[in-house]
């Protein structure tokens, strides 16, 4: 579901017979693109093992309030921070109850009163124990309180009564949740960017590089990231923070890049290459330091992949999307980019007066049309970038270089 894409889930999990669905639950808000998290109580752990769900998710269960290890990483706090909703399923009586008198005596509790983030729940439990004056009550009080209520079904439970209280099934939860978020401009797209430069070893110590920052490439991805999409950053060195819910992966040189790049394409709708990469890198590197003297000093250079052709040659390409950083002559070099490497668009900008820094105007260039963006902040043109190529990637594919 394209509205779950990129959002962060914390799926708490009470004890109950219908814990075995939350396994399924788990499933399918990792599929639909969801980041998620898992809290068990003491009692769920008796009707599901917290292994089951890390395989699903990926990643750490959480069982204690008081982990050394997670108050060392991301403590309870931090937890209650992270989500975009939490969802309890399935949320038992007993749950209900501690929940509506405000107790914090496990972690999911603590959690409940710590988030500021939305708190839904599925109740699941005998169908005598739903009509319990006490849980109706307890229902009222967390209703008031804007917790939302996601069930229960009606019909055959485990103790072989019938009636209501069943946990409702997965995809009915699935979809309860989806209905809480707006679909985004790139929801569901999964989007590529390369960033920063390549560096290119002479020896041990010394290499071949250039003056971009990155940043550019950064504002991409955290921008694309906002707007709903899964986001892979493939980054030369930079000293740059990560962006949040963006997938990095670091490298070094060109041919690093590229191979991550091939990898990272095989599940990619939108490649967006950003990278300053070397163009050559020096036929042999020394093995140890090259050391000072009075000579001349020359270097053996030779080719480096080409990245964005590489991509934009694939038979099964993404949409590719390249950028151009020149010092004069800048749309015609650009042009003659986008027609040789065959790319759906690409983005020029004048090298002398964006390297380093927060600010850039660019040219969007496309098969029989282009756009002036700017100049502006690097994450406002991000933006604006980031809206051109989802116009063109939604067009039938017309007229252009494939």
């Amino acid at each position: 579901m394209k509205s779950l894409s990129n959002k962060r889930i914390l799926l708490g999990i009470t004890g109950g017979i219908a814990a075995y669905k939350s396994a399924e639950l788990a499933r399918l808000f990792s599929k639909a693109g969801a980041d998620v998290r898992v809290v068990m109580t003491p009692a769920a752990v008796e009707f599901i093992t917290p292994l089951t769900l890390q395989a699903l998710t990926g990643n750490k269960v959480h069982t204690q309030l008081l982990d050394a290890d997670a108050e060392a990483g991301m403590g309870h706090i931090e937890l209650a921070r992270w989500p975009d909703l939490i969802i309890v399923a399935p949320a038992s009586a007993d749950f209900l109850a501690r929940a509506a008198s405000g107790e914090a005596n496990d972690l999911l509790s603590t959690l409940i009163l710590a988030t500021s983030a939305p708190v839904a729940v599925a109740p699941a439990m005998n169908q005598a124990m739903w009509g319990n004056a006490a849980t109706q009550d307890n229902l009222t009080v967390l209703r008031a309180r804007d917790m939302l209520i996601f069930g229960p079904d009606s019909g055959p439970q485990a103790c072989g009564d019938t009636g209501l209280g069943r946990m409702l099934e997965p995809q009915q939860i699935i979809e309860l949740a989806a209905g809480l978020f707006e679909d985004a401009l790139l929801s569901g797209l999964r989007i590529c960017i390369t960033a920063g430069p390549t560096r290119e070893a002479l020896d041990p110590v010394r290499y071949i590089s250039n003056h971009s920052s990155g940043k550019m490439g950064f504002a991409l991805a955290a921008e694309a990231a906002a707007a709903g999409a899964i986001v892979t950053l493939i980054s030369g060195p930079v000293a740059l923070q990560t962006p949040e819910r963006v997938q990095r992966v670091d490298v070094v040189s060109a041919r690093d890049m590229l191979e991550a790049s091939l990898v990272a394409t095989q599940n990619c709708d939108i490649f967006i290459g950003v990278a300053a990469v070397a163009d050559y890198r020096p036929a042999a590197v020394e093995t140890q330091k090259i050391k000072k003297s009075s000579d001349a000093f020359s270097i053996a250079l030779v080719p480096n992949p080409d990245i964005i052709s590489s991509i934009a040659a694939l038979d099964n390409r993404p949409f590719t999307v390249g950028f151009a950083a020149e010092t004069h002559n800048i749309e015609t070099f650009a042009l003659s980019k986008l027609q040789r490497k065959k790319l759906d668009m690409l983005f020029a900008n004048d090298a002398t007066a964006t390297f380093g820094s927060d600010d850039i105007s660019a040219i969007a260039l496309w098969p029989q049309g282009r756009s002036v963006l700017g100049p502006g902040n690097k994450q406002l043109i991000a933006r604006q970038m980031l809206a051109l190529i989802h116009t063109r990637y939604t067009l039938p594919r017309q007229g252009d270089f494939r």
